[in-house]
């Protein structure tokens, strides 16, 4: 098939599938990609499998052993081309060439650049057919993250804000517990699960003293807690703040990583790091910079008005999501951004709606910048 469109109804129907199977490893693949492949013959399963952990078996090797000898001849659906390098685990495009499968249909290319297309070339040169491009756009969304950080050398950025019906995220004191209800606090532990990184700032750090921590089943998460970012450039935190705390792993970016503060930190199991300092505060760039040097794909950031301004001015912000509570705050409350002075309509920001849903008693709106 040159691309989707000559695509036949069972090869979408295993390919989407596969996809399914991925999502399996929404909260636990990371940093590697989320992958699920199907072993089929017409109509026929034979074998499938997913990617749930790193250093677990990749979701071609599962498919495989499913399989059996029944994989000869047979069609591989993936939602990725199939590593071609040794890493933590042998060649996904070897044991399939060892397997004999006839056939390979994947939705994407890796961009990762040990792969990048290598995977496919040693299948061609094995003599297999195949094919890509099948839902690409589905297996995309699936892997933007790690799409990101191999092409753009930075995360995916998530902002996370709760807000009144007139856009107040908190009280002139500080006072922000709880604008929003139940329903929507729980259904924020979906997106840290899909984060590897929560970034706040030493503002919401020292006025709510959350925990920021994963909540969601070891079932679904196979132990995985998001490292925990806290910016902090004056090493202002308390070594008993309760970001520090276990489970999960703190890192606190400062401009000075030495002295009696910084010390009491790392005694408190923190790590502590120097980021580059720019006009406004830390430098956000370098941040992300950093935080994929660590292999993370997503980055969710859940903090008040002046860093969530600092994201949106810098243009990092990949996708908002906002719960609006149908409360009023008034004039005095804290905004949602601290951002710079805008005094024309051609000056604004302007994002598009993907999704709004209703959660329990607020509304979740999703956008991404038009």
């Amino acid at each position: 098939m040159s691309g989707p469109a000559a695509a036949t109804a069972v090869d979408r129907r295993w390919m989407a599938r596969a996809l399914e199977l991925a999502r399996d490893g929404l909260y636990s693949a990371a940093p590697n990609p989320r992958v699920g492949c199907v072993i089929a013959s017409g109509d026929t399963l034979l074998g499938e499998g997913r990617h749930l952990r790193t250093g677990g078996p990749h979701a071609e090797v599962a498919a495989l052993a499913a399989a059996g000898t029944r994989a000869r001849g047979a069609t591989a659906y993936l939602g990725l081309e199939p590593c071609s390098h040794h890493g933590r685990t042998p060649p996904c495009a070897e044991a399939l060439i060892a397997a004999g499968v006839a056939r390979v249909v994947a939705a994407l290319q890796d961009p990762n650049p040990r792969v990048a297309g290598q995977g496919f070339a040693a299948l061609r040169a094995a003599g297999i057919e195949v094919e890509s491009g099948l839902m690409a756009e589905e297996a995309t969304a699936l892997n933007a993250g790690f799409i990101s950080r191999m092409t753009r050398g930075r995360p995916r950025v998530t902002l996370k804000l709760g807000a009144s019906l007139d856009g107040r995220t908190a009280m002139a004191s500080g006072e922000s517990r709880w604008i929003t209800g139940g329903e929507a606090r729980a259904d924020v532990q979906r997106w840290r699960g899909e984060s590897c990184a929560i970034v706040t700032g030493i503002g919401t750090v020292l006025a709510d003293d959350p925990r920021l921590d994963l909540r969601l089943p070891d079932t679904l998460t196979h132990g995985r807690q998001p490292l925990r970012v806290v910016l902090d450039g004056d090493l202002r935190i308390d070594p008993q703040a309760r970001i520090l705390a276990p489970p999960g792993h703190a890192l606190v970016c400062t401009t000075r990583t030495e002295g009696a503060r910084a010390d009491e930190l790392r005694t408190a199991g923190a790590e502590v790091t120097a980021l580059p300092l720019k006009p406004g505060g830390l430098d956000l760039e370098a941040l992300l910079a950093a935080l994929a040097a660590r292999e993370c794909n997503e980055v969710l950031v859940e903090a008040g008005p002046a860093l969530a301004g600092a994201f949106v001015a810098a243009g990092l912000v990949d996708r908002l999501v906002v719960y609006l509570a149908p409360v009023l705050m008034g004039a005095g409350a804290r905004g949602m951004f601290a951002l710079p002075g805008l005094t024309r309509m051609a000056e604004r920001l302007q994002w598009r709606f993907i999704d709004v849903t209703p959660c329990g008693e607020d509304l979740r709106i999703v956008a991404v910048p038009a």
